[in-house]
């Protein structure tokens, strides 16, 4: 590696194919971050690789290599952007034994989202939400009834850790559950946007407001139109940020219910 290069998984995942044998694929966090899966931590030098064997095939050893035996006959290999990695589904499994609840559910929902728009390199989801169930149903390693409980929380529809983990919070208090990333149109039928979470019956949309947006001058724009437009249309729009979830979401919970109520929603 270059003396002026920076660490990266990337970079780690490349020095370990260079020594790759057959049978070994890419797993656990280092699937995860393969399948692009928004994870709690960023990448780190005492991360390293994990890498997944079957017998009897020998673990894997060596500096920064973290070598583990399948014995799951449920778990597959697949080749993505030219790798070997554990298939989406036991990659989530794996995961199931050191996530929270919540960036379980996240992870979940980034595998099972439908996009607004197909990469053709890319295809999604990864695997459907009946797919997951069914691969958690026949799943008996570490984290099997933690991976059970989230996957009652799962849905498709949230594009970011972020909005998975604002749909849980406002979800554990009480508020109703929301439609996810869809389309608003207001009265004559012209089309608004796609709005985070919208609560048609009560007209309220909830947006989180990442700092991507603004840091992104021709998204900021767009962001900023839309919104008018769907003030101007009716809807109360509640844009929450990162620190409105500080507190267990304190502030979060009492906006959006605000505005629930002023649209005449009752617990």
């Amino acid at each position: 590696m270059p003396v002026d290069a920076e660490y990266t998984e990337q970079l780690e995942r490349s020095a370990f194919m260079s020594r790759w044998r057959p049978g070994q694929a890419f797993s656990h966090l280092t699937a995860a971050r393969v399948w692009g899966i928004p994870l709690p931590t960023t990448f780190s030098r005492r991360e390293g690789v994990h890498v997944s064997v079957r017998a009897p095939i020998a673990r894997p050893r060596g500096s920064g290599v973290t070598g583990h035996q399948l014995t799951d006959p449920f778990a597959s290999a697949v080749m993505r952007f030219g790798v070997p990695v554990v298939d989406a589904a036991t990659t989530w499994c794996h995961l199931a034994a050191s996530l929270t609840h919540d960036d379980l559910v996240a992870a979940a929902d980034h595998l099972v989202l439908t996009p607004a728009k197909q990469r053709a390199d890319d295809r999604r989801p990864y695997v459907t939400t009946e797919q997951l169930r069914a691969r958690v149903d026949s799943y008996h390693g570490p984290g099997a009834r933690a991976a059970r409980k989230a996957l009652a929380d799962v849905r498709d529809g949230a594009e970011s850790r972020r909005e998975t983990l604002l749909r849980l919070i406002l979800q554990r208090a009480g508020l109703p559950e929301p439609e996810l990333n869809v389309n608003v149109y207001d009265d004559e039928g012209r089309w608004i946007g796609r709005f985070d979470q919208v609560h048609r019956q009560w007209m309220v949309i909830v947006e989180y407001d990442g700092e991507q947006h603004r840091l992104d001058d021709r998204q900021y724009d767009r962001d900023e139109i839309k919104i008018e437009d769907a003030i101007q249309a009716g809807w109360n729009v509640v844009r929450i940020r990162k620190g409105a979830m500080l507190a267990g979401g304190k502030t979060a919970i009492a906006r959006a219910e605000r505005a629930l109520r002023a649209g005449g929603w009752h617990p």
